[in-house]
């Protein structure tokens, strides 16, 4: 079968339908010619290479020749990665959701020639099933009010457009800073939708939100409510024991289908493995519970071996379905590659192993997933902890040693026979957004667990960033792959990458990566700041200013571009002096302050960014090269309100007074609200100093 445009775009998502018989267009001008020309409507189809729904409905409609033959003759079809085009897919999406009270991928909406949306869904079935049409059926019905109702259609369209462009609207407003009774009320909504007897928030499925976890912990620090930390520890051990966590390889699957966290959405996403690890790592750093580093550093060490590209930056996901046999690699199951039955554990390890190992890891002979609607794991086991390693020792009347080597061991040798099978499609494509939030992640537990290799990787991605995904003028690119880097960066892509540059800065002490992060902020105001309203613009791409310019304001999995950009303009004002830079907060908190009080529970990373607004000033400055325990000492316990600088030369341009501290003996000082006390010179005086 003769390829599509599709196979010119270096997009994975796109190249898996590069053979599909429908003419696929990627978005862009030729098909919206087309579309014009012919006066016909745009099926429009957004997903992602890792998405589950999305490689059903390929299979069971655009593989189908009669099926395409629909799509061709009535509509101009069209493809978007929506992990390249965030800002068109949001538009679209606001749309699916007003129009069906849900959304999510498979996204399918038909435009008008305009680009205007006039039906719109998710996955559509290839007949009527699961209480949904049939996707021809769709089609033609579509394509029949196109033919007849057409004025109607193109009206109401124009009126959706307008509704959403209002909706979407906001201007400055509210009060520049954000209450404390606003968080209050956030956190009784939190409290609310806890469940206290099996961690997170809500009911099943149950996704990972760590912008809920930001909020609770800084809330946590400023008023001591051991409620909202509690409800993040347990959360988060509660995951580490589940299925949906990768008992032998770490990194944490996409979300629980049930609410134990037993059984998962097997895909990898990057962002995923990103704020979790600063999740455990923050609750490590409160709590010292050891249960919590070690989750950090497995789901960091998963990405280092697994999602990093040789240049040192991180490729996106792995996806969720996989090869079940590699005779046949068109058959693929969800989860496959993670799945063991009864007899494969006791072929590898021995019938009394086995029988420890299942113990511990809750396997049964017959498979232990009851609820399985799909049939996918019939007669397999998803590995969860079950029980603890020393429970399971006395249960066999095992020695605690022994049964330690045991384990690892058998661990080992299940982990290396998995590696023979065929992993999960990988998404190889570079994201400067989520590489801006894994080197935040991994620069942090450099210094929290004392790991300089976790620092090296963290380097090279950002240094990768930094030197690859640049525009001729300086700008930021938002996607790399196969020696391309394309797509003008958007929100997401300067406020994340940003953020990992200030905890780069402070994990390191490398100044290039602190005026990085300035002289980004200032181009990221620039490209998309709203002067007159406050806020910034999701993107200020060409074609989805013309739909509808959106500022992002929900924290999901992952946070808004406006809450991180918030955070970061809030720290470099502390770090620089500079009133513009506050001046763009205080507007940014007027332009949402009235959607934050009224839906605070939609918006925690932004209320994490406020804990810090209202908390006391205070920076802690490096002079010279203190000794390894003093470093040690600053990262010991959390203080998410606090800037860490290394005076120097550098930082003498926006706080003169280091030089004199630079010229000093190494020691480390601290500064609240305007007041410096004496330098600490070694780590007990440190100690004492921080407390």
């Amino acid at each position: 079968m003769p390829a599509n445009r599709l196979k010119y775009e270096k997009s994975p998502y796109l190249q898996q339908h590069a053979l599909n018989p429908v003419d696929w267009f990627p978005w862009g001008e030729e098909a919206f010619e087309k579309a014009r020309r012919e006066d016909k409507p745009i099926f429009l189809s957004i997903g992602y290479s890792t998405c589950h729904w999305c490689h059903v409905m390929e299979r069971e409609s655009f593989e189908v020749e009669s099926t395409a033959a629909l799509l061709n003759k009535w509509f101009v079809p069209v493809k978007i990665d929506r992990e390249e085009r965030p800002d068109i897919d949001r538009i679209y999406m606001n749309y699916v959701q007003a129009a069906t009270g849900g959304g999510g991928w498979p996204m399918s909406v038909w435009l008008t020639p305009d680009l205007h949306p006039f039906v719109g869904g998710t996955y559509f079935p290839p007949d009527n099933r699961y209480g949904r049409p049939g996707f021809p059926a769709i089609l033609e019905r579509v394509a029949q009010a196109w033919r007849e109702d057409r004025a109607k259609i193109v009206e109401s369209s124009n009126q959706v457009m307008e509704e959403l462009r209002r909706q979407s609207a906001m201007s400055a407003a509210g009060p520049d800073r954000i209450p404390s009774t606003v968080m209050d009320s956030a956190y009784q909504q939190f409290r609310r939708s806890y469940d206290s007897k099996l961690g997170g928030f809500g009911g099943p499925p149950k996704f990972p939100r760590p912008s809920v976890h930001n909020f609770l912990l800084r809330y946590w620090k400023r008023t001591g409510n051991n409620e909202a930390l509690d409800m993040v520890a347990e959360t988060l051990i509660a995951m580490e024991n589940g299925g949906m966590n990768d008992q032998l390889g770490g990194g944490f699957h996409r979300y629980s289908v049930d609410e134990y966290w037993f059984v998962p959405h097997f895909e990898k996403m990057l962002y995923d493995q990103a704020q979790l690890a600063s999740s455990y790592l923050e609750a490590f750093q409160i709590t010292g519970n050891a249960t919590l580093s070690f989750a950090a550093r497995r789901t960091i060490d998963y990405v280092l071996r697994e999602m990093t590209a040789p240049e040192g930056a991180f490729w996106s996901a792995e996806d969720a379905d996989s090869v079940v046999d590699p005779a046949n690699p068109h058959h693929k199951s969800e989860g496959w590659f993670y799945i063991w039955s009864w007899n494969e554990v006791v072929e590898l390890l021995g019938e009394e192993h086995a029988r420890w190992f299942a113990f511990r890891f809750g396997m049964e002979p017959g498979g232990n997933v009851v609820n399985d609607p799909h049939h996918e794991f019939t007669g397999r086991n998803i590995l969860f902890q079950a029980h603890g390693l020393e429970e399971t020792a006395h249960h066999f009347d095992v020695a605690g040693d022994a049964a330690t080597v045991a384990f690892a061991g058998a661990q080992r040798k299940l982990f290396e026979a998995r590696a023979k099978r065929v992993r999960p499609h990988l998404d190889d494509k570079i994201l400067t957004a989520w590489n801006g939030l894994m080197i935040s992640a991994i620069a942090r537990g450099a210094a929290i667990l004392d790991e300089p290799a976790y620092a090296e990787a963290a380097r090279r991605a950002a240094d990768f960033v930094l030197t690859t995904m640049r525009a001729t003028d300086g700008g930021l690119l938002r996607r790399y792959r196969e020696g391309e880097a394309a797509i003008g960066g958007m929100l997401d892509d300067y406020a994340f990458f940003v953020h990992g540059l200030i905890d780069l800065y402070e994990a390191t002490f490398e100044f290039g990566y602190l005026n990085a992060a300035i002289e980004l902020t200032d181009d990221q105001r620039s490209r998309f700041e709203d002067r007159e309203n406050g806020g910034f613009f999701a993107s200020a791409q060409e074609d989805a200013g013309r739909l509808n310019r959106i500022k992002d304001d929900y924290d999901g999995a992952e946070p808004s571009g406006n809450s991180v950009a918030l955070m970061n303009l809030l720290r470099l004002h502390r770090v620089t002096g500079r009133e513009d830079l506050l001046a763009s907060a205080r507007n940014l908190i007027r332009a949402f302050s009235t959607r934050v009080a009224a839906s605070p529970f939609g918006m925690p990373q932004v209320l994490a960014a406020c804990e810090f607004d209202l908390a006391p000033q205070r920076e802690i400055i490096v002079a010279g090269t203190p000794e390894p325990g003093m470093i040690r000492q600053l990262w010991k316990k959390f203080d998410p309100n606090r800037v860490l600088l290394r005076a120097g030369p550098e930082l003498a341009g926006f706080h003169p007074e280091v030089l004199e501290l630079a010229r000093g003996p190494a020691a480390v000082c601290l500064c609240e609200n305007f007041a410096c006390r004496m330098p600490a010179t070694n780590a007990e005086d440190l100690a004492r100093l921080l407390e």
